[in-house]
């Protein structure tokens, strides 16, 4: 089935050899193998610590990372990898070695185990590159972006999954990732995190999945039911078509995530799948839950969620959708513990925490996001210990609370830079930015029907923290100034109702760059 949705690609760089990549890469011995520790299902079966206590190497590139991998000791020697920049088809070549199993375009996380891919400075992206795990165990991918990963056209990359585990993988953490897409398969594009023949304990937590055909699935086929004890949990699922997840048989733990704009369907659960789903808030999509395109019924237990605006099929054929009152129809043990938060306030602790370069914060089971701490080892300091750096909120204690009104708003200013947008300030993502053409300008949300907002989030894009001195904060229509200050941050005014407010800059350091203009009701 062919579901295309928005297109947007991305260009690659330049190569870089394999000899320079293996010199730049610097080492420093047991270095904290990420920040927190591993929740839900990666827990279990000895649990998932990654590259603790292993050798900390810096990668810019691709084949750094292979070599990275390459030059262990064995092939289960523990190592993490911390990554910075831009990795593409152009800088990421086969290394090979008795402790690998490489291939270019691609990372090739395969037959190996005991490693860490960590997201460092001012971030990694894995541009139209997916990462490939097979044959594989005790892996941890922490704050990176992987985008527009394609099956078809040109570049090609992992069969088009943006992380992709197949054939006897065991106990994966991805955490705090942002997975990204341009469209369906018409386009080119496969899923965004799929796992298939015989992979198992896998946690997917605190990340973004967006605008993709396809979120993601459990099993290949309805004969591949091999799979399975996996946790999803904390994470934005936007603007996707379909398999949010796709499960086939197995068992999953689906809580705390925020669905919007699930297009054809949701967590399509199929062929004996058994899935506990809590405390998730459902938004402006179509058949969130049931089994979907089969026959072969799966199963589910449903408690604390909250449908937002969900329109639900008929049951017919192969359409058979657990709503529009969704009741359970099994019981599913969980071997863990966890905290959940209340559903009603999932929209806001998820917008808070989800994704790469959001300095990695989780929620305490109470609705309030917190710092992280330090992974299964003593951290060391400086480089070997990733830092929230400039995609951190700055001024003010606390990041406000509440649902972040300019998701979903509109958007505009008085100039916008080449490559930038306006739209670019209320998408949830860190990576993409505005510029106003020049060192000042505005910024502007706008709603059809007046707002109460009472808080703004001004958080600068990486490598342009402190750019911004002073600015004033207007009701646009009115002209009223509700507040004026120097630096960026969480700016706190008057509860105020209105249709559009102004961010306007009045003097830079350099060039300012916005990557979300976050507005509150407070």
């Amino acid at each position: 089935m062919k579901r295309p949705v928005t297109l947007r690609l991305l260009a690659t760089l330049a190569a870089t050899a394999m000899g320079a990549a293996v010199c730049v890469a610097l080492t420093t011995p047991q270095a904290s193998a990420a920040v927190g520790s591993a929740t839900g299902f990666a827990t279990r079966n000895g649990g998932t610590t990654g590259g603790a206590g292993g050798q900390t190497v810096r990668a810019t590139t691709g084949t750094q990372i292979h070599a990275a991998l390459c030059n262990r000791a064995s092939s289960s020697t523990p190592i993490i990898i911390q990554v910075e920049g831009t990795i593409n088809h152009g800088n990421t070549t086969k290394v090979s070695g008795s402790s690998c199993n490489t291939a270019a375009d691609v990372i090739e996380l395969k037959q190996i185990s005991n490693v860490t891919i960590l997201g460092v400075g001012n971030g990694a992206v894995f541009d139209q590159l997916g990462i490939h795990i097979r044959e594989a165990s005790n892996i941890i991918i922490q704050n990176v972006t992987v985008r527009n990963v394609k099956k078809s056209g040109s570049p090609t990359s992992n069969g088009g999954d943006a992380i992709g585990m197949e054939a006897t993988v065991r106990n994966v953490w991805v955490d705090h990732v942002t997975l990204l897409a341009s469209g369906g398969e018409s386009a080119g594009f496969d899923g965004l995190f799929d796992m298939k023949n015989n992979t198992q304990y896998v946690t997917l937590s605190y990340s973004i999945l967006r605008n993709s055909g396809r979120g993601g699935l459990i099993g290949s086929s309805e004969s591949d039911r091999s799979n399975g004890f996996v946790t999803f949990h904390h994470n934005l699922y936007e603007n996707i078509d379909s398999r949010t997840p796709l499960l086939r048989g197995g068992v999953s733990h689906i809580y705390n995530n925020h669905y919007v704009r699930l297009n054809k369907s949701g967590i399509n659960s199929r062929a004996g799948a058994q899935a506990k789903v809590d405390n998730n808030y459902f938004q402006n999509s179509k058949d969130v839950l049931g089994t979907f395109y089969t026959d072969q019924a799966g199963y589910w237990q449903v408690s604390g969620n909250i449908f937002d605006n969900v329109t639900w099929s008929s049951r017919s054929g192969d359409t058979n959708p657990a709503g529009p009152n969704p009741t359970s129809n099994t019981s599913v043990s969980i071997p863990y513990s966890f905290s959940l938060d209340s559903a009603s306030c999932v929209p806001s602790v998820v917008s808070q925490t989800a994704g790469a370069n959001k300095g990695n914060r989780t929620s305490n089971g109470n609705c309030t996001p917190q710092s992280p701490t330090t992974g299964p080892t003593t951290p060391t300091p400086g480089p070997t210990t990733p830092t929230p750096g400039p995609t951190s909120p700055t001024p003010t204690p606390s990041q406000p609370s509440g649902t972040n009104l300019s998701i979903g708003a509109g958007s505009d200013g008085s100039s916008k830079a080449s490559g930038t947008s306006y739209g670019d300030v209320r998408d949830g993502d860190m990576s993409t930015a505005w510029s106003p053409n020049g060192s000042t300008g505005s910024i502007s949300i706008k709603w059809g029907s007046a707002t109460s907002i009472s808080q703004i989030n001004i958080r600068e894009a990486s490598g342009a923290t402190g750019n911004i001195r002073d600015w004033r904060v207007l009701d646009h229509d009115s002209g009223a100034v509700l507040a004026t200050g120097t630096g960026a941050g969480v700016i706190t005014f008057a509860p105020t109702s209105l249709r559009k407010v102004t961010f306007e800059i009045t003097s830079s350091s350099g060039t300012p760059r916005v990557a979300e203009f976050e507005t509150y009701a407070g």
